[in-house]
């Protein structure tokens, strides 16, 4: 079937060492834009990434019958930046993202995009039901995620958000916002909308090691703490109530004490623990606003998120078909 000049679907993918899934995942987003009447367009976003990922789509997107961008960062600017990368060249009614490694079932998509064009809703999330993962790789991404239930976004799911889709209104809204350091999850919850939530069973990965590190997912979380809730801020302050209260009570018993005749010489722990108390206290309020301080200072900037060097299209059907020899 000749695809239409505009496609009706985006799919985008972020790609980071990826390079062995490269050949699963071609066929993969084949059998999606099949599926979908060859009115898929798909969008790789190769976010610096240090193997040969682009090399390898490069050479097999000519091929593949697939109409596809492949968009080159500068370098590594997070899987999130490379998403909303994405975002922006998208042309489609619907936008859907999906995973490089193919953990999460490719036929995602397809339940996503039909249940957005029945207006079921404005954005899709895909809900892990199990994962395939290792068990400590489940207890930290348990941990993970009830403490960005706790501080962050109670709405998220119990299991965490990979995967999503959303209809055009909602995609051009997400991509009117330029927050430095910031988390697209949080945002996407944040916005509210109409939400449909999509159950899965995550596979177990095949090639490779995760690129989803405990650096990468802290820094996330720190990014996603600072940048939707003032909790670190009220934290310090209920710290510093209770610290104030400690000094006042321990304050009046020493001075009692002194006036009674109890204590002659003021005693040295007593006051070093005093000090060390505040001053760790001082130390923490320090960090917490400076880490505020320095993400709005990041924000009035106004640096790009992410830069695309390279920008190749594959597929691409001619405007005027008689036209061709």
């Amino acid at each position: 079937m000749q695809p239409v000049l505009n496609p009706r679907y985006s799919l985008i993918i972020p790609v980071y060492r990826n390079a062995e899934n490269i050949d699963e995942l071609v066929p993969a987003c084949r059998a999606l834009h099949e599926a979908l009447d060859s009115r898929l367009e798909v969008i790789f976003v190769v976010d610096g990434s240090p193997d040969d990922s682009h090399a390898r789509l490069k050479a097999r997107l000519p091929s593949s019958g697939l109409r596809a961008q492949l968009i080159s960062l500068s370098r590594n600017f997070g899987s999130f930046a490379a998403i909303r990368e994405g975002m922006l060249h998208a042309r489609g009614e619907f936008a859907a993202v999906m995973a490089a490694d193919l953990q999460e079932p490719p036929e995602l998509v397809l339940d996503f995009f039909s249940r957005l064009e029945k207006g079921e809703g404005d954005i899709a999330f895909g809900v892990r039901e199990a994962r395939n993962d290792p068990m400590m790789s489940k207890v930290f991404s348990a941990m993970f995620w009830r403490i960005y239930r706790s501080f962050v976004q109670r709405d998220v799911p119990v299991g965490g958000v990979d995967v999503f889709a959303v209809n055009r209104a909602f995609l051009d809204r997400v991509t009117g916002f330029s927050e430095a350091n910031s988390s697209l999850l949080a945002l996407l919850f944040w916005m509210g909308g109409r939400r449909i939530f999509v159950p899965y069973v995550r596979r177990e990965r095949v090639h490779g090691k995760s690129a989803w590190t405990f650096r990468k997912k802290f820094t996330y979380l720190l990014d996603s703490v600072f940048a939707f809730t003032d909790a670190p801020i009220r934290l310090l302050l209920a710290s510093g109530i209770l610290g104030m209260v400690l000094a006042i009570t321990l304050g009046i018993a020493v001075l009692l004490a002194r006036l009674l005749g109890e204590v002659d010489v003021p005693g040295y722990t007593g006051t070093m623990l005093t000090v060390l108390f505040f001053g760790g206290l001082n130390a923490l309020g320090l960090g917490l606003v400076g880490n505020y301080a320095w993400r709005a200072y990041e924000n009035t900037k106004h640096r790009p998120l992410s830069i695309p060097m390279m920008l190749d299209r594959f597929g691409e059907p001619s405007p005027h078909p008689k036209e061709q020899k």
